[in-house]
């Protein structure tokens, strides 16, 4: 049961006190007065506020007896705070008080004494409720952060697994890639030679024919074959780690990466921001001093960005003319993917660039797949 049900029920017993006596201002002032022990008990925070209260209340008797009427509810609070010795001490005073009462004592003495005893066993039987309660909720909450962390687990395995699963189609589409390139090109390459060495030797007008069809459909084997091993190893490219690679083999530890793209990328983009970041990397290693760079590559819905900076020397003047050939060869990738690059020298330096994910190369890739 709740505080208020438990108060409730032993409050009762003060009020089953009209049996016995008659209904006057002092039996409505210990009334009220308990009514307002009630709520205030319930509300207040600080432990010694409460005692205070609860002793205000015991002293009170002294002065309007009738209070004493109500001294279960006082007992209920006290047992329930762990105040035991003033709960005790509230029981005796109750007692006395009673015995020295104006009207029949009997019937007020039992009633005062089977209120306590109600309040006792209230007190206790809802401690261990509220006691087996708690242990049902941090179960449950055990059990829910278990549940929780069960999930997160799940998800970082099954994140897992798709990376490795990635991993090993790139690493397949590379195997494939050299095969092709290694056996069937060395092979379609040496039959081309063959036969162009045939034609050149051959004296029959008759086999013209055949030797010429059988060299043009050899070289269009052959360009299949190149587009082929070249679309494998452009979709190979996991641009992440070719970035992460770059990093370690500039040998510096002072090179953040914040990468934040899809696994689908166009080989355009992949071939662009590799160079990029080899150029500016370079570059910082040479001319700049820097103790930090950082690289951020994020994918947006509309497109991608690439964001290189330093904290170095930084040269303004290099910024605004990027007269290098390594600048102007970074303008001219990303011009040919319709994007826009901007350098910044005067904090450090800073290269930002942007490339729209709808642009012409990309429709024309699309059309041809």
């Amino acid at each position: 049961m709740g505080y208020f049900q438990d108060t409730g029920v032993v409050f009762l017993y003060g009020l089953a006190a009209l049996l016995w006596i008659d209904l006057d201002r002092a039996f409505i002032f210990a009334f009220l007065w308990t009514l307002i022990l009630i709520c205030e008990i319930y509300f207040l925070q600080r432990k010694e506020i409460k005692i205070i209260t609860c002793a205000m209340f015991l002293v009170s008797a002294a002065f309007v007896p009738e209070v004493s009427l109500f001294y279960p509810v006082l007992i209920y609070i006290l047992l329930k705070e762990g105040n035991w010795q003033i709960a005790f001490t509230g029981i005796m005073a109750g007692i006395y008080f009673l015995l020295n009462y104006k009207s029949p004592q009997k019937g007020l003495m039992a009633d005062f004494l089977l209120g306590s005893l109600t309040a006792a066993i209230l007190e206790k039987k809802t401690r261990k409720y509220n006691k087996k309660d708690n242990e049902i909720r941090r179960i449950m909450d055990t059990g829910e952060e278990k549940t929780i962390l069960l999930s997160e687990k799940n998800r970082a395995l099954a994140e897992k697994q798709n990376s490795e699963i990635y991993a090993a189609t790139l690493r397949e589409r590379n195997r494939i890639a050299r095969e092709i390139h290694d056996n069937v090109g060395h092979v379609l390459s040496r039959t081309i030679l063959l036969t162009g060495a045939i034609r050149a030797i051959n004296k029959d007008p008759n086999l013209d024919n055949l030797l010429t069809g059988l060299d043009g459909s050899l070289n269009s084997a052959m360009n299949s074959i190149r587009s082929s091993v070249h679309d494998l190893h452009d979709d190979a490219i996991n641009l992440e780690e070719t970035i992460k690679n770059i990093i370690s083999d500039f040998k510096r530890e002072n090179v953040e990466m914040e990468y934040d793209m899809s696994e689908i990328i166009p080989s355009n983009i992949k071939y662009c921001f590799i160079s990029i970041t080899k150029e500016a990397l370079s570059n910082a290693d040479k001319y700049s001093n820097a103790t930090r760079i950082k690289i951020t590559m994020r994918e947006h819905p509309a497109m991608y960005q690439l964001c290189i900076k330093d904290n170095g020397k930084g040269c303004r003047d290099y910024a605004e003319n990027s007269t290098g050939i390594g600048l102007k060869n970074m303008q001219e990738r990303v011009t040919a993917l319709n994007g826009t690059l901007q350098i910044d020298g005067e904090k450090g330096f800073q290269i930002f660039i942007i490339i729209p994910k709808q642009t012409k190369w990309n429709l024309r890739e699309n059309e041809g797949l």
